[in-house]
């Protein structure tokens, strides 16, 4: 281990090539390269090996991140390969759209003074030289078990629980709302962080492993969860959580003031070569215009490189915190301001402007004053400090909730919390309708795909205990 890693106190810190921000501002493609072999196993050589890894410990996944480094350090892809992938459905996305910086770099202990190992571009590399050299397979389970399994949802959740399940040899149905699968990642992460065939392969490597989907069905509408129950030995609720926050200002009814779900959605849909109208139409296209995001946290920086990219006139990011305290990641904040994108921090909106469009956003200054119930320090409003945006288009990105689950669910005494996300049972996650599981962001809220993919997993194996211990008392009766 000597001669191959604990090389940080020789070699600098470096990130795969960035494409210069005047050159990838003209398209939506990724703006990374990819590591040569030689610069990931350079990268890689970098970790200590420590003895307590905190890019472990505070990874959703507890990847077992020092293995895989020191396996590609060592030119072992395939080992590293099927390290990252056994606790990992999606390390490729992950590596691409992982906060990084708050996660397990953000946690490197050599991260002060050294800076540290860049860990999603290396396990980026690992999966994508796996799915080049068809190291990538299919779940193919040893035996099937003759239970059935519905998933309501093909995000990352949906998705990590399919392939889990269905490895155990369960057959496999995911319901989806959406024309393709993937959920937020293909619709509301633009390409520029994560190019749409990355999410495919892996819709694909499920179909091929016999998991079954069924698009455009809008379970709670077209499909009732009973009739899920009906048909299956367990479901899984993973619809994750859609509903815009919105903002009580006046004006906020004015044409061209849109939810960012809205916006990234037709701009998504746009590149995969869809027809949409309100993109052609201009309400959702940013093309000319001044625009105007308001939010803190990576939707929001979403929006305002999807404006550039789209050949905004002015693309201003309006949040009433300051940088320190925003939610997003540093690095985004930091690509966004590369490309043009001029931040507004401790600033909040108290009007949108305009007659039937809006025209302006007249916002006021903020300090933040001592902190409130959740550790943050609140944001209080300054008198007098009134000032106005010009905005063609303003985009509300504050985040979102779920929608009304007591319709979805078509059960009144479905058991939810106070934040109106499904109520489960942590042990089990199982709602309190039985047989009925729920997972993702319906559980916890909006967050992470990291987090997504490790609740759907634990789901995965809750669902499968649930399955065998009612078997149990079957089979002892018949023998």
């Amino acid at each position: 281990m000597a001669e191959k890693m604990l090389k940080f106190v020789s070699v600098e810190q470096h990130m795969p090539d960035k494409r210069a921000s005047q050159e990838r501002v003209q398209d939506f493609d990724e703006i990374y390269a990819r590591f040569s072999q030689e610069k990931a196993a350079e990268q890689s050589s970098r970790c200590s090996q420590c003895g307590i890894p905190f890019c472990q410990v505070h990874c959703p996944l507890h990847n077992n991140i020092p293995d895989w480094l020191k396996l590609t350090a060592e030119g072992r892809l395939e080992e590293a390969y099927e390290i990252s992938s056994a606790t990992n459905n999606m390390p490729e996305i992950c590596g691409r759209i992982c906060p990084q910086d708050r996660l397990c770099e953000g946690n490197c202990v050599i991260e002060k003074g050294f800076e540290s190992v860049t860990i999603g571009s290396v396990e980026k590399y690992i999966t994508d030289t796996a799915w080049d050299r068809g190291w990538v397979k299919p779940p193919s389970p040893r035996r099937e078990l003759g239970k059935s399994i519905g998933i309501v949802g093909a995000g990352p959740a949906g998705m990590a629980a399919a392939e889990q399940l269905r490895r155990k040899g369960y057959e496999i149905h995911v319901y989806d709302r959406y024309d393709r699968v993937g959920g937020l990642m293909i619709y509301g992460i633009p390409n520029f962080k994560l190019e749409k065939d990355v999410v495919e392969r892996r819709a694909q490597l499920l179909r091929d492993g016999g998991v079954t989907f069924h698009l455009n069905v809008n379970v709670g509408k077209d499909l009732s969860v009973e009739e899920l129950r009906a048909r299956h030995d367990a479901v899984l609720i993973a619809t994750g959580v859609y509903k815009a926050r919105d903002v009580q200002v006046p004006g906020v009814g004015l044409g061209n003031v849109v939810d960012a779900l809205d916006y990234l959605t037709a701009s998504n849909r746009k590149g995969l070569g869809d027809d949409v109208p309100a993109f052609d139409s201009g309400a959702l296209d940013a093309t000319g215009k001044n625009v105007v995001v308001i939010g803190g946290g990576d939707t929001a920086m979403d929006c305002v490189r999807t404006a550039v990219r789209q050949g905004a006139k002015s693309v201003k990011c309006l949040y009433r915190r300051d940088r320190v305290n925003m939610p997003g990641s540093q690095r985004e904040v930091k690509h966004a301001e590369e490309e043009g994108v001029e931040f507004v921090w401790l600033a909040t909106p108290r009007a949108f402007l305009g007659d039937r469009e809006v025209s302006g956003v007249r916002a006021i200054r903020m300090h933040l004053g001592v902190a409130d119930a959740t550790g943050r320090r609140a944001p209080q409003e300054l008198e007098g400090s009134d000032f106005t945006l010009p905005a063609d288009l303003t985009i509300k990105a504050l985040g979102f909730d779920p929608e009304d689950m007591v319709q979805v669910m078509g059960r009144s005494d479905v058991a939810l919390t106070n934040w109106g996300t499904l109520k489960i049972d942590f042990r089990t996650m199982m709602t309190n309708l039985d047989g009925v599981f729920a997972a993702g962001d319906i559980v916890r809220g909006a967050s992470l795909v990291v987090w997504a993919i490790r609740d759907g997993r634990d789901a995965a194996e809750r669902i499968h205990r649930h399955i065998q211990a009612k078997a149990q008392p079957a089979l002892a009766k018949a023998s």
